[in-house]
């Protein structure tokens, strides 16, 4: 089920939230169907678990943290319509159904192993008188994540908005802002804080192809906050960082090794390589759920590969040639030698290095 509305020209200070549960334990998830923007605002509700896969793998939600949260509820809105006496076995099947979708975004897997930690905690002795309980305990552990994803990105912002001077040009490549987690986003609540703190910088976009993440929804984002904001093909970015116009690059994250090696939307590496040849600092903002310390370097993430559709009948219309051989990887991997810092909730990792990486993450831990 879903309703929309045409976006006209005006502006408000807050866009909606992407990912919302409507109702109690036994209610379902509302989702911005992102592939509409930047000209329809749609929404989907999304009452069981195969409708949350379709809406994660058709990059309806995305965004790492989004896909987390949005996984969380997935679980319960399988919990709400099983039967009291299958309510554990249904929410176990459709966490593990949930974890196919995507396979880069860390914060999937991370969410889902914390429901199903809730899960394992309430199969013994099972009956089902139990249900409400465990459909409510489901319920109140997302809900967790969902709040504790907002208040990290309020304090990403704080500790990146230190890094941006007043007046600043900064660049961004594909989508970290609210539509891609719980509310301020990662990178763009850099941005977004700087402007709350009174600062004026200007955005540069990247559209972020082949999908055009920056374009439809960045750009979007940073008009509803009144930012300035300039979009530019990915390929212009040398350009305009040759002619002085940029002088920070922050992206987010979909996954982090330990050593600080960063995955996210491919052409980021591109941008990270440029900004190191013209001196200008390149920042990741991502929250501590983004690293996965079982990963010792970059050269392990797994990258997903999608359609060639994508790319030769890209938004439905085709501009390649039959028959033509596509490689479409949906992300790439920034070596942690070209970050110049890592924001995270709990302060900055700087330099970027595998024992500042394990003090920062082990100080969130006390």
């Amino acid at each position: 089920m879903s309703s929309s509305k045409t976006i006209g020209e005006t502006t408000s200070a807050k866009a909606p939230d992407s990912v919302q549960w409507v109702g109690d334990s036994r209610g379902h998830l509302r989702l911005i169907d992102q592939t509409a923007l930047p000209t329809e605002l749609k929404f989907i509700d999304c009452h069981d678990v195969e409708a949350v896969w379709e809406a994660i793998k058709m990059l309806r939600v995305r965004g790492a943290p989004a896909i987390g949260i949005a996984a969380a509820y997935g679980v319960c809105v399988a919990a709400s319509i099983a039967p009291d006496d299958d309510v554990p076995r249904v929410a176990e099947a459709a966490a593990q159904y949930l974890a196919t979708s995507r396979p880069t975004a860390v914060n999937l897997f991370w969410a889902l192993d914390r429901m199903q930690k809730i899960i394992e905690g309430s199969t013994d002795s099972w009956s089902a008188e139990m249900a409400p309980a465990l459909r409510n305990d489901l319920h109140r552990e997302a809900g967790a994540i969902h709040d504790e994803d907002r208040t990290m990105c309020h304090a990403i912002g704080r500790f990146g908005s230190t890094l941006i001077p007043d007046g600043a040009g900064v660049l961004t490549h594909c989508n970290a802002g609210g539509l891609a987690t719980a509310e301020y986003g990662t990178a763009l609540s850099v941005f977004f804080t700087a402007q709350d703190e009174g600062k004026s910088l200007h955005v540069f976009v990247d559209e972020t192809r082949p999908l055009l993440q920056g374009a439809r929804l960045t750009a979007w984002e940073l008009m509803q906050r009144n930012i300035p904001a300039t979009l530019i093909c990915d390929s212009m970015a040398a350009q305009v960082m040759r002619e002085g116009r940029i002088q920070a690059v922050v992206t987010g994250a979909d996954r982090i090794a330990a050593n600080g090696d960063a995955a996210n939307k491919i052409g980021t590496y591109s941008v990270a390589v440029l900004a190191k040849a013209h001196g200008i600092p390149f920042y990741v903002a991502a929250p501590s759920s983004t690293f996965d310390l079982s990963i010792a370097t970059g050269n392990d993430i797994p990258i997903e590969e999608r359609s060639a559709d994508e790319i030769t009948n890209g938004f439905g219309r085709q501009t390649a040639p039959n028959g033509v051989e596509v490689y479409n990887p949906a992300f790439d991997v920034t070596p942690a030698d070209l970050i110049a810092a890592i924001i995270t909730e709990k302060g900055l990792i700087e330099p970027v290095t595998a024992n500042r990486v394990s003090q920062v993450l082990n100080q969130a831990q006390q």
